[in-house]
C-alpha cells in the first residue's frame, strides 16, 4: 500500500483517527493517535515528532526529540477502537534524519539489509509459534511489605477440588479442568476457550496476518497458541506485535487476561516462542539436500552458527528472568544445544514435513514469547549467517530423548544459560557477530545489558521471593 493508497482507504472506510505505533527498546509497543485529516502524503516522509527521552531505554533529556515515521504498507483497520487506522512507524533522528540504532525495527531492516549485502541469501522466512496463557482473573503486587501472585482459570486442574470463585463469585464445576501437562489439543468442553482463540483468529485474518492453526496448548489453566504463516523477518514481527494486541484485547473483551509471560504457572509447561527459520537465494531454497534430515550443508551450517552463538542469542530470545524458569528439565523446554530430526527435546528441531524443497527448514525452540520479536529474530538471523559464512558444523544430532538420557551421556553436550545474568554475560563475550553490517551497534548491546542487568536482573535479586518465607520464616 501506497501513502497515497492508505489516504484512499481513510476515505473510503469513514476513518477519524490514525493510530501512529512503535516499539519500545525493551520490548512494549507504544502509539499516539492523531485526527486523519492531519495525515498527508508528506507525513510519510516528515514523519511526527515524540520525547525519546520518556521512553525506556532511549535518548537523554537533553536529546529527547524523535521521529516516528510511518510505513504505508503497514496500514490496518483497529478491530478494537472506532473508526481508526493504524500505521507501525520506524524512528529517526530530527536533525540527520537517521534511522535511529535502538529503535528495534531498525534493527531487523538492516538484518535484512545485512543478509542480502552478503549474497548468501537474499530472503530469511520466520514462521513463529507463539504461545500464551488467558486466566479468568489475576492479582499481583510487590511492595515493601508484601509480595504475592494469584491466578485463576475455569480451566486450572487446581480447581478440581473445591468451589471455584471467578472474579468474586461463585461458579458452578463441571469437573471438565484439564489436568497437569495434559492440555493438548482437548476439545471442548474441556477447552473452554475454544470460542476465543477463534475470535482472535479471525481479527489477526481481518487485520491482514495469514493464519495456519490455532489450538489449546499443553499446560492447564488455559494455555493457548495460534500459528502465523512464515515471512519475512520485518513482517513477520510487525505480525507478532498485532499478535499479542490481538490477543490481549480480545481476552479483555470477554473479561478475562493474556499473559505472553514465559512461566505464569509453576509445575506446568511454559510458553514459547518456537521460530521456524527457511532462506532463499535468487527463489532458490538453500536448506533442502542430501544430508541429515534432509538438510544441505547451507542449513546444517546455519544450525551451527545458531547453536555456537545461542548463549549470546538467548539474552535477545529469552529476556526475561521468568524465561528461565521455563528453560528446565521435564516441561517440553528445550535445555541442551543440540539438533535433532524429529525430537522436540532438542534446541534444534527438524519437522517431518513435504518433501518439497521450498518447505525444507528447522525449528528453534529456545526462544519465548516475551521477547522482543525485532530483536530476537533479527539474533537469530545474524547468527545463522555467521554459521554459513564460517561454516560451523553443528557437530553430531542428538536423536534420544535427552531428558532420559543419563548424566555421563550429557557430559559433552553443551547447555541453554541457567539465568538471564548468564546470557547477559555471554552476549558480553560473543557479539561480534551481531555488529556486521551495523545491524547490533556497541551502544544497542551495552544499553540492552545495562538495562537488562539494572532493571530486571538486580531489581529480582533484590526482593524476598514468597517461598523465601515457607523456606525460611522459622530458621
Amino acid at each position: 500500500m501506497t501513502p497515497r493508497e492508505v489516504l484512499a482507504l481513510i476515505r473510503e472506510r469513514e476513518i477519524k483517527a490514525v493510530d501512529l505505533r512503535f516499539m519500545d527498546f525493551p520490548g512494549t509497543q507504544k502509539h499516539f493517535t492523531i485526527p486523519a485529516q492531519t495525515l498527508t502524503e508528506a507525513s510519510f516522509e516528515n514523519g511526527f515528532g515524540v520525547d525519546g527521552s520518556s521512553l525506556r531505554g532511549w535518548q537523554a533529556i537533553n536529546e529527547s526529540d524523535m521521529l516516528v515515521v510511518p510505513e504505508a504498507d503497514t496500514a490496518y483497520v483497529d478491530p478494537f477502537m472506532s473508526h481508526t487506522l493504524v500505521l507501525t512507524c520506524n524512528i529517526q533522528d530530527p536533525i540527520t534524519r537517521e534511522d535511529y540504532a535502538r529503535d528495534p525495527r531498525n534493527v531487523a531492516r538492516k538484518a535484512e539489509a545485512y543478509m542480502r549485502s552478503t549474497g548468501l541469501a537474499d530472503q530469511a522466512f520466520f514462521g513463529p509459534e507463539a504461545e500464551f496463557f488467558v486466566f479468568d482473573n489475576v492479582w499481583f503486587d510487590q511492595n515493601e511489605h508484601e509480595g504475592f501472585y494469584h491466578i485463576e482459570s475455569a480451566e486450572g486442574h487446581w480447581t478440581r477440588g473445591r468451589r471455584r470463585r471467578i472474579k468474586g463469585q461463585s461458579q458452578s464445576n463441571a469437573g471438565y479442568s484439564i489436568r497437569r501437562k495434559e492440555g493438548y489439543l482437548p476439545i471442548p468442553p474441556a477447552d473452554t476457550l475454544q470460542d476465543l482463540r477463534t475470535e482472535m483468529m479471525i481479527a489477526l485474518q481481518d487485520c491482514g496476518v495469514p493464519i495456519e492453526a490455532q489450538h489449546h496448548e499443553s499446560a492447564s489453566g488455559g494455555q493457548c497458541e495460534i500459528d502465523i504463516k512464515f515471512g519475512p523477518l520485518v513482517k513477520t514481527a510487525d505480525a507478532l506485535l498485532l499478535y499479542k494486541y490481538v490477543a490481549k484485547n480480545v481476552a479483555a473483551r470477554h473479561g478475562k487476561t493474556a499473559t505472553f509471560m514465559p512461566k505464569p504457572l509453576w509445575n506446568d509447561n511454559g510458553s514459547g516462542l518456537h521460530l521456524h527459520l527457511s532462506m532463499f537465494n535468487h527463489g532458490q531454497p538453500l536448506f533442502a539436500g542430501s544430508g541429515y534430515g534432509g538438510l544441505s550443508d547451507t542449513a546444517l551450517f546455519a544450525i551451527g552458527g545458531i547453536l555456537k552463538h545461542a548463549p549470546a542469542v538467548l539474552a535477545f530470545c529469552c529476556p526475561t528472568t521468568n524465561s528461565y524458569k521455563r528453560l528446565i528439565p521435564g516441561f517440553e523446554a528445550p535445555i541442551n544445544l543440540t539438533y535433532s530430526y524429529r525430537n522436540r527435546s532438542a534446541a534444534i528441531r527438524i519437522p517431518v514435513h513435504s518433501p518439497n524443497p521450498e518447505d525444507k527448514r528447522f525449528e528453534f525452540r529456545c526462544p519465548d514469547s516475551s521477547s522482543n520479536p525485532y530483536l530476537a529474530m533479527s539474533a537469530v538471523l545474524m547468527a545463522a549467517l555467521d554459521g554459513i559464512k564460517n561454516r560451523i558444523h553443528p557437530g553430531q544430532p542428538l536423536d534420544k530423548d535427552i531428558y532420559d538420557l543419563e548424566p555421563a551421556e550429557l557430559v559433552d553436550v553443551p547447555k541453554v544459560p541457567a539465568t538471564l545474568e548468564q546470557s547477559l554475560d555471554a552476549l558480553r563475550q560473543d557479539h561480534d557477530f551481531l555488529l556486521r553490517g551495523d545491524v547490533f551497534t556497541d551502544d544497542v548491546i551495552d544499553t540492552w545489558i545495562w538495562y537488562k542487568t539494572d532493571h530486571e536482573v538486580e531489581a529480582i535479586r533484590q526482593r524476598p521471593h514468597p517461598y523465601e518465607f515457607a523456606l525460611y520464616y522459622d530458621i
